[in-house]
């Protein structure tokens, strides 16, 4: 067994999409673009959806994000935003902003050493499944622990686990440095 471990691997489509400036007004590969204003803002509780809708061809969003602490908003946003109109669950929907909030918090506080660095999120969809892959520049995977009660942090992973159908690590892909941490959601229909 290697070093890095994985429920199951991420998808193929994982290796495609383009890079991206910004976390948000971002569009699927082959789609137009929406502009939304990036800025510091709480993610609404039940956003604004049109009917849902599905997916019948993969959807690949890359976006690179600079590994500031306070950019972890524009990241809830955007996956909101990029997954409401999906044929999600209000619950999958939270369980999936929730997730990559910790998987992003994760690579900021551990996976990004220098300043200067930057985090990739990548969101995959497919008429079955969501998978957002969150990559780093640090080697050092992640580990799950059991936090203490008084403890502020330690908890991310095991909120990761409990959150998501499945989630694992992966090495970075090839020329490049780092780790991919990856979680996936079954779509099981909107409630």
């Amino acid at each position: 067994m290697t070093a890095f471990q994985a429920h199951r691997r991420p998808s193929r489509s994982s290796r495609h999409g383009a890079d991206r400036d910004a976390p948000t007004g971002l569009a699927w590969a082959g789609e137009a673009a929406q502009t939304v204003p990036i800025t510091p803002a709480v993610v609404p509780a039940a956003p604004v959806t049109p009917a849902a809708v599905a997916v019948s061809q993969p959807r690949v969003l890359r976006t690179v994000v600079p590994a500031e602490p306070w950019r972890a908003s524009g990241v809830r946003r955007m996956i909101a935003e990029r997954l409401a109109p999906l044929r999600l669950s209000s619950e999958q929907l939270d369980n999936a902003v929730l997730a990559t909030d910790e998987l992003f918090t994760n690579a900021v506080e551990h996976g990004s050493p220098d300043p200067g660095d930057t985090v990739t999120v990548t969101v995959e969809c497919t008429a079955h499944e969501v998978c957002v892959t969150v990559t780093d520049r640090s080697p050092r995977l992640p580990r799950c622990r059991t936090a203490g009660v008084a403890e502020e942090s330690g908890r991310g992973l095991a909120i990761v686990a409990a959150l998501t159908d499945d989630w694992g690590t992966a090495p970075p892909h090839p020329g490049e440095v780092g780790k991919r941490v990856w979680f996936t959601l079954e779509v099981r229909g909107t409630s």
